[in-house]
């Protein structure tokens, strides 16, 4: 048996133990009602603060849960918030350790009532809710190591724990602090509900003298038979499920939909895309753009009219890198179009032109990469990229990841990009190299649950969206490969901005078209390369402008992709190169209406931001080449503002759900302790 089997059968025996312990226990129904209303809060108390990195009122809740009301009410709080608000936040193989880790919480807190005989003061809670938040730490740091395999060490756990430091700080900080405002008149509270609801009730004869005394009435109330009172737990209970009844899978996507309609408002009236909305139009962030769109099955020549194939087709005189006949091959075969015939240009015959007698593109490991997925894209065979997929799995280096060239040192960008291509070439030469690949990802992961380009420059955006992509090119779910609790996924979640586009990191908004392009890529789990995407049904008549140049019309295909080098802040092809001057050549509208000239040449910026990405890119100074061959009603336009006014009055809902279920629980909690203080005892 391996050691994840045996952990969660080990996990599931003491969470079956821990909720039969409570039920034999058989707590008054207010205790039950209780309970639902503390697991409600600290369901709250986790989704409402989850922004801020490891800091959830969860870890007090349970540990006041168990020092006001005993160890089995403080293990059912802790246990329930943890599934429940996982509902809101992602199951997974996590959710059981972190209902041992929470019920175990809630236990503690009954043995430290039990030590103290229940006289903690105020530093005395705080100082025990932060002990509480590093032991929390510490435990889910262990379940990291047991459920992704690999060395089970002390050293491996050690180091995992290194990692998680931070946050684990961050946890026991803020604990302590939301421990210090509000842990004794939380305790006074409990302490007073708890005297109220505990209770006998009594079955002898209504007329004998001691149920007839004034003294023997049952502490439930007048009137309450445990039938009522078990009929109100249950509607807490439900109350507190209501609280999180917003689906993930809705929130997810409500999310991608914001970040698509975005992009698509940042498409420039020449059908292309910039850095961001209204800045010159180039043909590498177009091409990002084009696939971030594919991914969340916008089909680029529905979007805009000049589409972003348009763009493209007019400026194929400046497709004069590696990677640029790469990423634009893929989005090609992402819309349906020939990638033989864009504007005047075969690009299949360009790219395998360039590639050297050993396989490899220029000798980089990650054009190489993209030359495989982009042929793989244009129906060549997994048997005709062999070559190219030999030379990457020999260019892999020891820890399992790959570099930007084979001598350099690994990062998740290019083994995120290695790992598709290898996942549509022949089996026998990646399957291993792979697998060893998410190891070294899963190593590699920051303690926010996103990726750094190089060790020590901190998450960002792009390499997340690498690294999930290349994840789940290999089978391996993204959302299970976490690092304190959080995944790639809850990275990018937390970089998106209101608007809907994607932050390149926690300190920096640079290039969020390109951003948000790869952003939406890994959030679709899409990987490349990307099968063409379905166009929408045409709403009028007339001639299309998106037909081949010999108005044939679009070919079919598969695909996706990009290319270049972000390593080190340096361009070395692809994605990375600035375009150069030349003569705007001649362009055609796709329909057989013939070409036209630019009016003037292409002036090109070129440029790096930080960490390489691109800054400028080519700057287009002319009109577009061709007249249009008739209306494309795609309706883009319409679509986007309907997605994002869907998205908005769905934020709304959920805000409204939220802040009324807990001010409900709040109510009702705080009028039930004021009547039983008020009531003589």
């Amino acid at each position: 048996m391996s050691w994840q089997a045996g952990a969660i059968l080990i996990l599931l025996a003491v969470l079956v133990g821990g909720f039969a312990w409570y039920e034999r226990s058989r707590p008054a129904s207010r205790i039950v009602a209780l309970v639902a209303v503390l697991a409600a809060l600290a369901v709250a108390g986790r989704v409402v603060l989850a922004p801020i990195p490891n800091v959830a009122a969860t870890t007090d809740i349970a540990l006041l849960a168990g020092y006001s009301l005993g160890a089995a009410p403080g293990f059912a709080v802790g246990a329930l918030s943890a599934v429940v608000s996982n509902f809101w936040l992602g199951q997974g193989p996590w959710t059981l350790w972190q209902m041992i880790a929470w019920g175990s919480i809630g236990i503690g807190g009954a043995a430290l009532a039990w030590i103290t005989v229940r006289r903690l003061g105020r530093v005395g809670l705080a100082i025990a809710a932060a002990l509480a938040g590093l032991a929390y730490g510490a435990f889910l740091d262990f379940s990291v190591m047991v459920n992704f395999g690999g060395e089970q060490s002390l050293d491996r756990y050690l180091a995992l724990s290194a990692r998680g430091l931070p946050f684990n700080i961050a946890h026991a900080l803020g604990n302590a602090a939301l421990m210090f405002a509000a842990g004794p008149a939380l305790v006074a509270m409990l302490a007073r509900f708890r005297e109220r609801a505990e209770f006998r009730w009594d079955d002898r004869d209504p007329g004998s003298p001691e149920r007839s005394s004034p003294n023997a009435r049952p502490q439930g109330g007048p009137g309450r038979r445990p039938g009522a009172r078990t009929a109100g737990a249950a509607g807490l209970v439900f109350l507190c499920l209501a609280l999180i009844g917003t689906s993930p899978a809705a929130d997810a996507d409500a999310a991608v939909t914001e970040g698509a309609a975005w992009l698509e408002r940042a498409q420039n009236d020449d059908g292309g895309f910039g850095t961001t909305r209204a800045e010159d139009s180039n043909v590498a962030l177009t091409g990002w753009a084009a696939l971030g769109l594919e991914a969340s099955e916008h089909n680029p020549l529905d979007v805009g009219d000049p589409n972003p194939v348009d763009y493209l087709r007019a400026n194929a005189g400046e497709l004069r890198s590696t990677g640029d006949l790469e990423r634009t091959m893929l989005v090609l075969a992402g819309a349906g179009v020939d990638a033989r015939a864009l504007g005047g240009q075969d690009l299949f015959k360009s790219l395998s032109e360039r590639r050297r007698a050993n396989g490899s593109w220029e000798g980089q490991v990650n054009l190489t990469a993209f030359g495989v997925l982009a042929q793989r894209a244009a129906d060549r065979s997994a048997s005709q990229v062999r070559a190219s997929a030999r030379w990457l799995r020999n260019a892999q280096n020891e820890d399992g990841g790959w570099g930007s060239r084979a001598d350099a040192i690994s990062e998740p960008d290019s083994t995120g990009a290695v790992m598709q291509a290898l996942a549509v070439s022949p089996a026998e030469l990646g399957e291993a190299a792979t697998a060893k690949a998410a190891q070294y990802l899963d190593g590699a992961q920051e303690a926010d649950g996103g990726w750094a380009l190089t060790p020590g420059s901190g998450s960002n955006s792009q390499s997340t969206a690498w690294a999930a992509q290349g994840l789940e090119s290999v089978g391996v779910n993204p959302d299970s490969v976490r690092n304190g609790g959080k995944s790639g996924f809850d990275y990018l979640d937390a970089r998106q901005a209101p608007n809907g586009r994607y932050r390149y990191s926690r300190d920096s908004d640079q290039t969020p078209v390109w951003v948000t392009a790869q952003a939406l890529l890994a959030l679709e789990r899409q990987p490349f390369p990307i099968a063409a995407v379905e166009r929408e049904p045409a709403e009028d008549e007339g001639g299309s402008n998106n037909g081949s140049p010999d108005g044939t019309g679009d070919s079919q295909g598969g695909g996706s992709g990009g290319g270049g080098d972000r390593s080190s802040g340096q361009n070395q092809g692809g994605d990375g190169e600035g375009a150069g001057g030349n003569d705007g050549g001649a362009g055609t509208d796709g329909s057989g209406n013939g070409a036209q000239e630019n009016s003037s040449g292409k002036s090109g910026s070129g440029g790096s931001e930080p960490n390489g990405d691109q800054g400028g890119g080519a700057e287009n100074g002319s009109s577009r080449g061709g007249p249009a061959g008739g209306n494309q009603a795609s309706g883009a336009q319409d679509r986007a503002a309907r997605a994002q006014a869907s998205a908005d009055e769905s934020d709304d809902m959920r805000r409204r759900l939220i802040l009324s279920g807990i001010a409900v629980l709040l109510a009702g909690l705080l009028a039930g302790g004021f009547r039983y203080w008020r009531r003589p005892a």
